[in-house]
């Protein structure tokens, strides 16, 4: 039996935990994740505070500036008893962590777990958050949001502590999320950093993490083709501005890796059309693991 798996950005609504167990899938990676709501968490487990939480590892720099460093986070959940779930805490960046941590660069960024299928060998997941950096007041630079790229380097960073090998057949990872970037973009995409965003999949490609998409057919695509985006493209847009809608959204931010070998009994689809978007801005990502029924 697969093990299913839901990527989701849910922009801290409440209304997608609803959503969640009603899938009956086996673990959520959710980013931009706030409290879950009274009427269902007897039916979901966060685990520990500590694995999602960057307070409980930041100190308190911040006191002063912030009411807290972020409300929302990147989380792991788990949603059946047909899996087993070690939560990773969260230390600082340190060199040598314990067996139940890991060590984390960037604030809501990332979450990080191992999961075990009853019946099936365990895999490291990770949720995936590359939250926008504002450049530095010296650069006088008239960019409002940021950049992303910068975030996604340090989830790849962190991430990188789980190969420890050269070749990609000896990890079991799934990584996804919501990377704020687009796959493949030209040089005439006004939203995108383009050179600086391929960087980031050529080096979950140089670490042995296949780039899973979704991509069409998993997915239904814009149409027309979106500026700034290659004709042909297989892009599948996860993500529409408040502009838009489900069935005008054209932008895909959010993906999905796995180890190369592993990789091959992982698939993955957008849950883009209109009427399966749900309650967020971003759609879900519908991962399975492992053999079908």
């Amino acid at each position: 039996m697969a093990t299913k798996v839901v990527c989701w950005n849910i922009a801290k609504r409440r209304e997608p935990w609803r959503e969640l167990v009603a899938m009956d899938a086996d673990v959520a990676l959710l980013q931009e994740a706030g409290q879950v709501p009274e009427d269902v968490a007897d039916r979901v487990d966060t685990g520990d505070e500590d694995h999602w939480d960057a307070h409980a590892w930041n100190s308190d720099w911040y006191s002063g500036r912030w009411k807290n460093l972020s409300d929302r986070w990147s989380k792991v959940v788990k949603l059946s008893d047909r899996v087993e779930v070690e939560w990773f805490k969260q230390v600082g960046q340190i060199s040598e962590v314990a067996e139940d941590e890991v060590a984390v660069s960037g604030i809501g960024t990332i979450a990080a777990a191992r999961v075990t299928p009853h019946g099936g060998p365990p895999f490291i997941v990770v949720s995936m958050y590359a939250r926008w950096i504002k450049p530095h007041p010296s650069t006088n630079s008239k960019w409002r949001v940021g950049y992303s790229d910068g975030s996604a380097h340090r989830i790849i960073s962190d991430l990188s502590a789980f190969i420890g090998d050269t070749d990609p057949g000896t990890h079991r990872i799934l990584a996804a999320g919501d990377l704020n970037m687009f796959y493949g973009a030209t040089h005439d995409n006004p939203l995108s950093l383009t050179d600086r965003e391929r960087t980031v999949f050529e080096r979950m490609d140089a670490l042995g993490l296949e780039f899973l998409g979704p991509q069409s057919p998993d997915g239904r695509q814009a149409n027309p083709t979106p500026q700034g985006l290659p004709e042909g493209t297989k892009n599948v847009p996860t993500y529409y501005t408040t502009t838009r809608s489900p069935e005008t959204a054209e932008n895909q931010l959010d993906y999905a890796f796995a180890s190369r070998g592993f990789h091959k009994e992982v698939t993955v689809e957008a849950m883009n059309s209109p009427e399966e978007w749900g309650s967020s801005d971003h759609c879900r990502l519908l991962i399975e693991v492992g053999q079908k029924d």
